[in-house]
């Protein structure tokens, strides 16, 4: 009932010239392969390769693009993300542009320069901003270019790019898939099975393969994906309901608020609007501080996605690498606050921000 733990480093041949299917562990193991294909399956892929962390996910789909190519990114993706391409970048490993993918007007001035990838974060992070998988691939197919769509936030519980037109899907394994903080990790599915042999063969040049012990934990996480999503997006949509009814907020940030720029599209491509959400404090940064100072149950900690609930603060923290102009150019304030909703009790949950906001002098 429960899948063993590889832990060896490598695997005695059968005969000169003859292994069993396994060699050594950073090309290949059965725990990590089990784990790939159980991720395919949720994804609707032809297969997948589990990476040390979600960072090397990203960097593994990068692989596949060189020199000269343009890869088209969400102005408003992950800061780690941003960063990454934005090092590649400079170092002229491929051009990038970062575009509001909401915008027709600028996504159409992107593809008119030919991307050969386009990056897709929706919701985004932390602004939880929806756009259009399947409008945004048929326009990439037009073009020739590939679409990876980075689905952390929602998991294949709750929304499956490939169907609606992605080559490549994206997850930090260390967030709902594993759903227990005590793993870092990464996997990309791919729709083409020769777009895997790809992905494979750089993993292995490269090493950034998953470890077995990893995969375990990750497999195990899985077994309750689906509740535990069921569970925290019920109490996500009450906090959301809860905090766009306080003066003290200026704003917020959920896709299951009929208020949110993209609801309709959210519901017609999501099965659920998931377990995060953003905030922005109408005292700014003093009114931040005294609500972190104040929260006793949310957590002042970066990740998402686990068991129990986190409030995190871009500006400082998980966007602090982009600096301030691409934060204004994103719409990032210094007073905007994200949240994790976690498994506590509902009515915790809500006497817990009560307390905060009532802090905020």
């Amino acid at each position: 009932m429960t899948p063993p733990i590889y832990l060896t480093s490598t695997f005695a041949f059968k005969a000169y010239d003859e292994h069993g299917g396994y060699e050594y562990s950073r090309t290949a193991n059965p725990g990590r392969d089990l784990l790939a294909d159980t991720l395919a399956r949720l994804e609707g892929g032809a297969g997948a390769v589990v990476t040390a962390s979600g960072m090397a996910a990203v960097d593994l789909v990068l692989s596949r693009v060189g020199r000269g190519d343009l890869v088209l990114a969400p102005h408003d993706c992950y800061g780690g993300t941003w960063r990454l391409l934005s090092m590649r970048r400079a170092r002229g490993h491929f051009d990038v542009v970062f575009v509001d993918q909401s915008n027709a007007a600028d996504l159409a001035a992107a593809f008119a320069r030919k991307p050969a990838l386009v990056l897709i974060e929706t919701p985004s992070n932390p602004l939880m901003r929806v756009v259009d998988i399947a409008a945004i691939a048929a326009q990439a197919k037009k073009t020739g270019a590939r679409v990876a769509v980075d689905n952390t936030f929602l998991s294949p519980a709750l929304q499956r790019p490939i169907p609606l037109g992605a080559d490549f899907v994206i997850h930090s394994t260390t967030k709902y898939l594993n759903g227990h903080s005590d793993v870092v990790g990464g996997a990309v599915i791919a729709a083409d099975s020769a777009e895997i042999d790809e992905l494979l063969l750089w993993a292995n040049v490269t090493g950034v393969a998953g470890s077995p012990f990893d995969a375990y934990l990750t497999l195990r996480g899985l077994r309750t994906l689906f509740p535990r999503i069921e569970r925290q997006q019920k109490s996500a949509m009450a906090v959301a309901a809860f905090l766009e009814r306080q003066s003290a907020v200026a704003s917020v940030n959920y896709p299951g608020l009929a208020s949110h720029p993209q609801h309709a599209l959210a519901k017609a491509q999501q099965t659920g609007f998931g377990a995060m959400l953003s905030f922005e404090l109408a005292g700014g940064v003093e009114a931040v501080r005294q609500f972190v100072e104040a929260v006793a149950i949310f957590t002042l900690a970066e990740s998402l996605g686990g068991v129990e609930s986190l409030v995190a603060h871009p500006a400082t923290m998980t966007h602090a690498g982009m600096g301030s102009e691409a934060r204004r150019a994103a719409g990032i304030s210094d007073g905007l606050l994200r949240l994790s909703v976690g498994l506590e009790a509902e009515a915790d949950l809500l006497g817990d921000l009560e307390t905060a906001l009532a802090a905020i002098v």
